[in-house]
């Protein structure tokens, strides 16, 4: 059964979400870094900083600042493709699922919270 939100409520429980990353103890991430991290974990891999970029419609650069700052949060790692040692791929993480599936139980949290 589809959500039905009004734009007030969907800006609410964004701004919720939002909150309760900044006062809580995990890294907050910028939008664009959260953006390729639940593309990273929720579309099938295998992900690579090429395949990436396209996806998002960004530069490999971008992909790859923002994957720095996840590797060095242990959310994601990197390896060469050993199939083709030009491609580098992402790898999914046990921090990096753990994050992930903490993020979903916050949106549902305050999705909760939500006035009718």
């Amino acid at each position: 059964m589809p959500i039905t939100l009004r734009p007030s409520q969907a800006l609410r429980l964004w701004q919720q979400v939002g909150l309760a990353e900044v006062h809580g103890d995990a890294p907050d991430l910028t939008t664009r870094q959260m953006t390729i991290l639940l593309t990273i974990y929720l579309d099938a891999p295998p992900h690579t900083v090429r395949g990436l970029a396209a996806r998002l419609d960004v530069t490999k650069p971008v992909i790859t600042r923002a994957l720095d700052t996840m590797g060095a949060l242990k959310l994601v790692s990197r390896h060469r493709d050993p199939l083709d040692r030009r491609n580098v791929l992402i790898k999914r993480t046990v921090e990096g699922a753990l994050y992930v599936e903490r993020f979903g139980d916050v949106i549902i949290a305050r999705a909760a919270e939500l006035p009718i």
